[in-house]
This record gives structure tokens, C-alpha cells and sequence, in this order.
């Protein structure tokens, strides 16, 4: 058994060559169902998930199918994106279908590596819907020897494995944290040397509530350093609510932000000294406690009702008057950290997968080029 390095030739090919075309047709939106009742419809990037499609709506008739297994490629806004067929299914005019000639496989990568072209196609231009044409014309960079094809393919399968592997275990960890938190907050399961009752409390018993101030644009940076040390919360979800950093900071570590307009009641530890602006919330200590408890407790025991019309809003006054039973400070930190491991551990985790994902990409970029090739194996 010998290894040696694949050589044969590689061009550009057009995906009419690669694979049997199919656009899709919308059927009569009379015949639709959310029963399951005929074959799913797959429309747009609506019905693709995970690089599968999705069954939202199910369809009696069409006029475009694609097997289970083909590939969807969708053609309007997103251009580009790629999918496999889960099952059998109609294809609504937002796609097409593909079946590939050669290894599908590989054709699924090269397609999931063109996407940023497609995207490219996009911006700064009306393009916002690719025709058969443009379908059919656009080029792919593919080795001649199908076995090269299905060597790639192979490769990038495995570091998907992997990567869907990953996503599973960070869901299941995900899950035992949402049971042990049903348990651990609600007194329904102690931790070994803890039996005290608890005790309910006013959140306003607990911390001084009030809301964040203006913006100081005179003592804001963009960037983190060490003039600008402190972060800047504001009331919003994306990266825990960071906009930014100041060179002061007005309120202290072991403190809560809580979410007060939109999205309510979602609560965050913050660990460091920091400045919160707008509509966000701040819980401060008033008397000692270990604030990574009732974070989790906000999140995931407090139900806020909305008491205005419009964009819903939460009022320090009334964040202060919800009651929450209260275990000993050192039941609190016992459970809190347990949270706090299995937080890190989930982390630890999703740092792993998110490296995965970036080391797939240099990979795709070597080998759907031909800049890198592997090896074949046969007996000389």
C-alpha cells in the first residue's frame, strides 16, 4: 500500500455540467397545509436550517419536486445559499433544485464555499434573484478525477461530524442546566448540607434599583484599552448588551443589569465595575449576597407581566416590588456555583466548536482551490 499525492488537472466548470437543474415553481398556495397532508414546500432560506431543509408548510400539488438528498439552492434574496434535500419535497420559485452528476458531496461544499460569491453578486447592486442562466452558468472550481472529488468531500464531512457532534453535546449540556436550574432555584432539590427554609424577599429588600443614564461621549471609546477600561451596557441582548468602554465607571462589580424595554426582564451578571446607559436596569447590592444566584433566578423564575400598551417596559419601582424566595448566602454561592461550572463548561465547549468552524474554513479555502491536495491511497 502506497500514498502519493493527487495530480490530475482541475477547471472551472458551469454548475449545468455538475448538476441536473431545476427551478422551482410556487404551486397555488390553496393547496398548502400545516397538517403534513401531501409533500413539504420548500420556498427560501425560511426552510433551511442547519444546512437541511425545514417542513413549515406542506403542499396536495406542485409542479417541481426534488428528491431527498438534492440540493437546494436558493434564488432569491439570499442568492446562493445551500441546503440537502431532508425528504422529498416541492420546490416553490425562492429555489431550485439540484441534482448532482458526479459526487454530491463534493458539489454540497464547493456550493456552501461559493455562497460569499453569490453574496457578492448582491451588494451594491438590485441583483436580489438569479434566473436559470445565471444558475446554470455559474462556475465552480472542480478536480477532473471524481475520486479526488470524493476524497474532499470525505475530509470536510468529518470536520462536520465533528462540528454537528459538538452542537449535540452543547445542546444536552444546555438542557441539564435548564433541569438542574427547575431544581436548584426552587428549593425542589437541596444540595447536600443545606436544609434552612428559605426565605421570601423583595427584590427592592435586596438591591438598590435604578436605571442607567446618558451616554458620555466625551469619555467613550469603541475600542477596550487601558484609557478606556470599564465596559458600557446598554439595554439590548446582542454580546450581553456591550456598547462600548469609558475611562470611568459609576457603578460596581457584583451587580446585575437587567433588560427594561422590548425584550424584558433578562438579567446579567457583570463581574467588573461598569457604566449602563438608556433604559438597562441596575440591581446593586444592598446587603450580602452572591448576585450570580438571583441573576439566574431573574432569568429563569420571574416571570415580568407587561403593565403598558406599546413597546413593552419595565420600571425600577416595579422590578423592585417582585418577590423571590431567598436561600442562606452560602446556599446561594453553592449554587451558583454549580451554575457557574457548568457555565464554563458549555462555554469551554462552544470555544471548541467556534474553532472547529474557523480551522473548516482555511480548509475549504486549500482544498476547494486545488492550492492544497491530499493523498490517495491504492496499492502500486
Amino acid at each position: 500500500m502506497t500514498n502519493s499525492q493527487f495530480r490530475g488537472k482541475w477547471s472551472e466548470r458551469p454548475l449545468s455540467d455538475l448538476a441536473v437543474i431545476t427551478m422551482g415553481q410556487s404551486p397555488s398556495s390553496m393547496f398548502y397545509n400545516s397538517r403534513g397532508e401531501g409533500l413539504p414546500l420548500i420556498q427560501g432560506n425560511a426552510d433551511i436550517e442547519s444546512r437541511k431543509t425545514i417542513e413549515r408548510v406542506w403542499t396536495t400539488e406542485g409542479n417541481k419536486r426534488c428528491d431527498s438528498g438534492d440540493l437546494i439552492l436558493t434564488v432569491r434574496a439570499p442568492v446562493g445559499a445551500v441546503a440537502v434535500a431532508s425528504k422529498n419535497a416541492y420546490i416553490g420559485r425562492g429555489v431550485c433544485g439540484l441534482k448532482p452528476i458526479g459526487d454530491s458531496s463534493f458539489l454540497f461544499h464547493a456550493l456552501v464555499h461559493a455562497e460569499d460569491r453569490w453574496q457578492a453578486l448582491e451588494q451594491g447592486s438590485t441583483f436580489t434573484a438569479a434566473n436559470s442562466d445565471q444558475v446554470g452558468h455559474f462556475r465552480i472550481f472542480v478536480p477532473d478525477d471524481e475520486i479526488e472529488q470524493h476524497a474532499i468531500a470525505k475530509v470536510l464531512s468529518d470536520v462536520d461530524g465533528l462540528i454537528n457532534a459538538l452542537d449535540a453535546l452543547i445542546a444536552k449540556k444546555r438542557a441539564i442546566k435548564q433541569a438542574t436550574l427547575q431544581q436548584l432555584l426552587t428549593g425542589k432539590t437541596r444540595l447536600p448540607g443545606f436544609s434552612e427554609a428559605w426565605q421570601e424577599m423583595r427584590i427592592g429588600d435586596l438591591f438598590d434599583v435604578k436605571a442607567g443614564g446618558d451616554l458620555v461621549q466625551s469619555k467613550y471609546s469603541d475600542v477596550q484599552d487601558n484609557r478606556y477600561p470599564y465596559p458600557i451596557y446598554a439595554n439590548a441582548l446582542e454580546q450581553q448588551g456591550l456598547y462600548g468602554f469609558s475611562n470611568y465607571a459609576e457603578e460596581p462589580a457584583e451587580s446585575i443589569t437587567v433588560t427594561a424595554r422590548g425584550t424584558l426582564g433578562q438579567a446579567f451578571y457583570r463581574d467588573t465595575p461598569f457604566i449602563a446607559i438608556g433604559r438597562l436596569l441596575v440591581l446593586k447590592p444592598k446587603v450580602s449576597l452572591d448576585a450570580r444566584f438571583f441573576s439566574e433566578y431573574i432569568n429563569h423564575g420571574i416571570h415580568f407581566a407587561v403593565e403598558s400598551t406599546g413597546v413593552p417596559q419595565l420600571t425600577a419601582p416595579q422590578i423592585a416590588n417582585y418577590s423571590l424566595p431567598v436561600p442562606t448566602e452560602n446556599e446561594q454561592r453553592a449554587i451558583a456555583s454549580v451554575f457557574s461550572d457548568m457555565d464554563a463548561e458549555i462555554t469551554a465547549l462552544e470555544q471548541r466548536r467556534d474553532k472547529t468552524i474557523a480551522i473548516k474554513r482555511g480548509m475549504m479555502q486549500q482544498l476547494l482551490t486545488g492550492k492544497v491536495r491530499l493523498l490517495k491511497h491504492g496499492n502500486e
